[in-house]
């Protein structure tokens, strides 16, 4: 219908000027807009009275009734889950508006989007419908469990109330457009005034139903993020007691950062196990052995971002305790996660609060939680630590020994998998005690902890039957070489070069030249002890990768790291653009 505005009266599609616009010169343009203005009123009249459509109306509304009937239905509800059926969908919403637009309905007021957050205003920029397929299907959805982050999240019942309205409304389109075609695919045209009612009512609803919807994930995302925001405030607090480290102020807020990133990476590391029982306690250890060695965190920061004194501290204290790497590990990836938050804290509308999605932070907490995992095992436990350190030494003295050894570390040859539980044996049998024995009991727990008759526990690694009967055999393999006197010295430790080389070269042909120091009527009874005791050391060396794979993984990942003089990990590095 005509509306006045001022002295003037506007039409849908056409304005008359008022005295106060601009006046209208010669007899054409006169004639024109008089033309227009009849064309415009016949079509008025003719929509008003009659409910006729104009032929563009006529054409909006056949492309309308072909797109509904382009969608793929399940129970009467538009199917949006594969491609196909959230393609036809959005033809669908895209012809809605389109019709809408081309009939000139009134659209229900959205002032409620200047409330919303920066990136829902993205996806929502101005007033206009912008009709989306996520939304309707949320609202065919409205009982179901939202899942942010591993928390569980439902609509309100307003908003379960606005869905059930929108609902209702597509329904009645959908009953209209399909009373609409008959079965030779032709459409009859709908009376013009109850589509427009219809369209008018599903965008009213929409809107309703839009605005809870919207404001509500808006809510439920600000409850995910908050994860963020706790170990973003945490790290502002450590932060700002640098100065008091030591305290017990710095210890309990040092403490409560730990516990957030922890928290963090139960809900967001996906590509790990997403542990959250890694405590300060782990941090603490490695800083005593930073400590220990002359460095502290600042040093192992300023070495990874490249200063030059910090990185020869670093690299001196790792030549002395091979140790040391995995405990420059735990505070690195501790202060790698600090760095993140600080970088973060600029920029918390970018986080996007399915966590795990964010994949600088995905990053952080990987290396955090493979650095942790480390340090709970090889860094908390001294025995274990100490163990390490002594069997690296060992290991650079065998490269010396074996030559081919060499190589296989730098390269890590798939032989060396198989060299690495071959020495680790013949250390702990040469020594048998801690920490070499504590090493061996984190592997081999059954060789451990089995009681016997009086219900005591096996403490020792000759309380084992089999592992004493190796041990046995170690003893005697070395006494045949001490006990005899050939060409050449005899001795436990040409005994031992022989023994290294053989589980370096895994067969007997690569060390004929270590029997040649013996008596030409003994070389072939030490020969038959070496292999029997090889055969043992091989079967047991299987069973310590076998047993628990995992732990025996970790154990060669740590002793090939600290081998090979430090970690390879980039955690502090500087350059690049950052990553959310």
């Amino acid at each position: 219908s005509a509306r006045v505005e001022g002295r003037g009266v506007c039409f849908p599609g056409l304005r008359i000027s008022s005295s106060r616009g601009a006046p209208i010169r010669g007899a054409q343009d006169i004639s024109s807009v008089k033309n227009t203005f009849w064309a415009m009123l016949r079509r008025l009249y003719n929509t008003a009275v009659c409910g006729t459509t104009s032929s563009a109306e006529t054409a909006a509304v056949e492309q309308l009734a072909a797109s509904h009937r382009q969608l793929l239905l399940e129970g009467g509800r538009a199917e949006v889950r594969s491609e196909e059926g959230y393609s036809a969908c959005t033809l669908f919403l895209s012809s809605m508006e389109s019709t809408a637009r081309t009939m000139d309905l009134e659209v229900a007021p959205r002032t409620y989007r200047k409330a919303f957050s920066a990136n829902y205003r993205a996806l929502f920029p101005d007033d206009t419908r912008h009709y989306r397929v996520d939304v309707l299907e949320a609202s065919a959805d409205q009982h179901s469990a939202i899942w942010v982050s591993g928390d569980k999240f439902e609509l309100s019942p307003e908003a379960i109330c606005q869905a059930e309205v929108l609902q209702q409304a597509w329904s009645d389109l959908s009953t209209l457009l399909e009373n609409c075609c008959d079965g030779t695919g032709s459409v009859r045209q709908p009376p013009r005034d109850q589509l427009a009612s219809i369209l008018v009512n599903l965008d009213f609803a929409w809107a309703g139903f839009e605005n809870k919807y919207i404001s509500e994930l808006i809510g439920i995302e600000e409850q995910a993020r908050r994860l963020i925001i706790d170990a973003v405030n945490a790290e502002a607090r450590l932060g700002m007691l640098e100065d008091k480290r030591g305290s017990p102020e710095f210890g309990a807020a040092q403490q409560t950062l730990v516990r957030c990133i922890a928290h963090l990476n139960s809900v967001a590391n996906f590509r790990r196990k997403g542990r959250d029982d890694l405590g300060s306690d782990i941090l603490e250890s490695a800083l005593v052995v930073l400590e220990h060695q002359g460095l502290s965190s600042k040093e192992v920061v300023a070495s990874a971002e490249g200063n030059g004194m910090a990185a020869a501290a670093v690299a001196a204290a790792t030549n002395r305790s091979a140790g040391v790497s995995l405990a420059i590990d735990v505070v690195a990836s501790f202060e790698a996660a600090r760095r993140y938050l600080r970088e973060v804290s600029r920029c918390l509308e970018r986080v996007d609060p399915h966590l795990c999605n964010n994949v600088g932070l995905v990053a952080r907490l990987v290396d955090w939680e493979e650095s942790w995992e480390v340090g709970s095992r090889y860094v908390r436990q001294a025995v274990l630590l100490n163990a390490i350190c002594d069997l690296v030494a060992e290991f650079r003295i065998a490269q010396r020994l074996a030559p081919s050894l060499a190589p296989m570390c730098a390269d890590c040859d798939v032989e060396l998998f198989l060299v690495l539980p071959r020495i680790l044996l013949l250390c702990c049998l040469a020594e048998p005690t801690k920490p070499r024995e504590g090493l061996l009991r984190s592997l081999l727990p059954h060789r451990f902890e089995v009681s016997d008759a009086d219900g005591q526990l096996k403490s020792k690694l000759s309380d084992d039957p089999e592992m004493k009967e190796l041990q046995n055999q170690f003893k005697q393999t070395i006494s045949a070489f001490a006990s005899n006197s050939g060409t050449c010295a005899s001795t436990p430790e040409s005994a031992w070069i022989l023994l290294v080389r053989r589980a370096v070269s895994g067969n007997s042909d690569d060390i004929e030249d270590g029997y040649k120091c013996l008596p030409q009527a003994l070389q072939q009874q030490v020969r038959g002890q070496v292999e029997s005791l090889m055969r043992d050391v091989e079967g047991c060396s299987l069973e310590i990768q076998r047993h628990c794979p995992e732990d025996w993984n970790q154990c060669s990942a740590v002793l090939i790291q600290c081998i090979a003089g430090g970690s390879q990990r980039k955690q502090l590095q500087p350059g690049g653009k950052f990553q959310v």
